[in-house]
């Protein structure tokens, strides 16, 4: 583990340590983002193990209420309960395997599957079956129910695990938990929603967010001469001043400091944009801050501290300083990837494609927290978005729209590299010390190929 920077704390609010790290070193040959047998094998043994964020609690409010996600071959149904919970059924009638059905989500009293009317219950029980009397092994019904897996809530979010015999979410999550459990995100509310087709494998991108390191290249700023020289929203990208951790169960954190006009200033020392706004809207003047640029993060934090509960900001209460300001980059094992802010969460995740190791479905969503009383707009990843706007759920080819100019970046990215990955001339990565998380993840691919699960620095199971 990697810690270059000691970050500020607030005393009653800080943020533990995570454990350092050991790390075997294994060059990442190209064959593990092309091979079909590889790529079976993560299906088989490590992405029928983990536990999947999946669909989303608020998407589901009412008894009846169903969302239905696919991961790889796999089609999960999510329902809610007459009792308010949530179970999880694979996507999938007992009687010949037709899917029940095929949309994103919907409202059911049963589920009746179009082939032979089959009709199941919410809670999974078989209630009818066509022609009952003729089955020669008696009425289907009491004895054929939906498939359930593992399901849990958390962070407004239903997680899934295939394997019955898995660990709580809980534990699986580790510190992430206790991070997330900060921000009051299952109030949070979405306000993007944006799905692809790739052409390259799912790990492609879980690397690309994994790492720092090419940003500088591939997310330059553009536009004016000033506008190229910042770094964007004030956050300092440079990994000698960003803190990296590992965590037991295979997650990864990174923590790059925000809120510094220093590194967002125009050539006549003015603070430009968006800090410029986002300063006015806590009540700062960026033109006090001429020549005293490296002032404004922590001025924001007071700020934030100090006016937030009167605008409604009520989590603000439980977050560190640092949280307050900087960007909390976290990527859950094995495919999910997120930048946190105080108010903003960039939901980034890929899932296998159900038969191609070269593609995978990508999404890039957002969501902001719902201050009760606040009128401001939303800045996400495609733009400016009233706070009143109703998300659509936006699914398209690759190109064939916007993912938001810093998304398309990383995208422009993806095929080039799937396609160098079949070269002879690639003899496997060779890692920076600041793309150590990119290793962990894949040793952590392998150790689950071999039926190992993480473990912890102290010895015990993770």
């Amino acid at each position: 583990m990697q810690n270059v920077v000691d970050i500020a704390r607030a005393d009653d609010r800080s943020l533990p340590d995570w454990p350092v790290q050991s790390l075997r070193g294994n060059r990442l040959a190209g064959e593990r983002y092309t091979s079909r047998e590889f790529f079976q094998q993560e299906w088989d043994h490590m992405w029928t193990r983990v536990w999947l964020l999946l669909g989303r609690e608020s998407e589901i409010p009412n008894p009846g209420d169903w969302q239905c996600e696919e991961v790889g071959p796999e089609s999960i149904l999510m329902v809610r309960q007459k009792d308010g919970g949530i179970n999880a059924f694979y996507n999938v009638c007992q009687h010949r395997g037709n899917r029940l059905v095929t949309g994103e989500k919907g409202h059911v009293n049963r589920f009746v599957c179009r082939y032979h009317s089959w009709a199941f219950m919410p809670d999974g029980v078989l209630a009818y079956a066509q022609d009952a009397e003729d089955f020669p092994e008696g009425d289907p019904c009491g004895k054929v129910n939906l498939i359930s897996l593992r399901c849990e809530t958390f962070a407004g979010f239903i997680w899934v695990n295939m394997d019955p015999e898995c660990a709580s979410l809980r534990e699986f999550l580790g510190p992430i938990w206790d991070d997330w459990s900060r921000y009051d995100l299952h109030t949070w509310k979405r306000y993007v929603a944006l799905t692809t087709t790739l052409p390259c494998n799912w790990k492609v991108v879980l690397d690309n967010f994994n790492e720092s390191y090419h940003v500088p290249t591939v997310h330059k700023p553009i536009g004016t001469p000033e506008e190229r020289k910042r770094m964007h929203s004030g956050v300092d990208t440079n990994y000698r001043n960003t803190r990296f951790d590992l965590s037991d169960e295979g997650h990864n954190r990174m923590i790059m400091a925000g809120g510094y006009a220093g590194v967002s200033l125009n050539s006549d020392g003015t603070i430009g944009e968006p800090l410029n706004s986002i300063m006015h809207e806590w009540g700062l003047n960026p033109a006090d801050f001429v020549g005293k640029g490296d002032e404004t993060r922590a001025a924001l934090q007071k700020a934030k501290r100090t006016l937030g509960p009167a605008k409604g900001y009520t989590h603000y209460d439980k977050l560190a300083d640092e949280q307050l300001t900087d960007a909390f980059h976290y990527t859950l094992f094995p495919n999910f990837a997120v930048s946190l802010w105080s108010d903003g969460f960039h939901f980034l995740r890929a899932r296998p494609h159900p038969s191609d190791p070269e593609q995978c479905v990508f999404d890039n969503w957002w969501y902001a927290s719902q201050p009760e009383g606040e009128t401001a707009p939303i800045r996400t990843t495609v733009g400016i978005v009233p706070r009143d706007h109703e998300c659509r759920h936006e699914v398209f080819a690759a190109g064939e729209k916007s993912m938001g100019r810093t998304i398309d970046g990383d995208v422009e990215i993806f095929p080039l590299q799937q396609a160098g990955f079949h070269s002879r001339g690639y003899v496997g990565s060779y890692l920076a010390g600041q793309e150590s998380r990119i290793r962990r993840y894949h040793e952590l691919i392998d150790d689950y190929i071999a039926g190992r699960r993480p473990e912890r620095v102290n010895g015990s199971d993770g």
